[in-house]
């Protein structure tokens, strides 16, 4: 059975969590230690969850998820409110994993799409709800084409509505809902592919 890759995002946001964030970091901009614990504790697993799917590796979210806070910190002051927290912390999430690969000279890793086989291999690792037959879902996202990845994230897991995504990555709304009805397919096209071939019996040897 493949499982419905549209519906409502999980963890989806509401207008008050978003103004709740905003409120933190607001409070945060003097500095005071409490208030900027309070900021980041509130928005660290979007954060993180953004940037590893991003990069397709999630040992370096950590590493990546700092450099985001040390520059959302630099910035803070200066952050008047006139957009979502949230929006302006990924965005600067965002800029710091382009900026990882930039300085790297290499490209975020994508695997071969049509090597399917071997994503599907891999056993879902716990918690990662919502997928059956031991598909990881970490691993079809890594497959993902890096734009139509960056905006499945963005609304389907990190639950951003879509103009919030849209002003995230700097591109129409439009191209936005384009890229995760593509990605979507994608996914739903390589479960299709894993589940008909767990079908087929393997060849008897004589």
């Amino acid at each position: 059975m493949i499982p419905a890759l549209v519906g409502p995002a999980r963890g989806s946001r509401t207008t008050v969590d978003d103004e709740r964030l905003t409120g933190l970091a607001l409070a945060a901009r003097g500095g005071d230690p409490d208030a900027v614990e309070r900021f980041i504790r509130a928005s660290h697993r979007d954060v993180w969850r953004f940037v590893a799917h991003l990069c397709g590796d999630p040992d370096s979210a950590d590493d990546l998820a700092q450099e985001t806070y040390l520059r959302a910190l630099i910035g803070l002051p200066r952050f008047a409110g006139r957009s979502s927290a949230r929006n302006w912390l990924l965005s600067i999430a965002r800029r710091v994993v382009v900026d990882r690969y930039r300085s790297a000279a290499a490209r975020p890793r994508i695997a071969d799409v049509d090597d399917w086989q071997a994503v599907a291999e891999h056993r879902q690792p716990g918690g990662l709800p919502g997928f059956e037959d031991g598909l990881a879902l970490g691993e079809l996202l890594d497959a993902l084409d890096g734009a139509r990845r960056e905006a499945f994230v963005l609304t389907q897991l990190v639950g951003m509505p879509y103009a919030d995504a849209a002003a995230v990555v700097g591109c129409p709304i439009g191209t936005v809902r384009s890229r995760v009805a593509r990605a979507r397919a994608d996914l739903t096209g390589w479960l299709r592919s894993a589940e008909d071939a767990a079908r087929v019996p393997r060849a008897v040897v004589a």
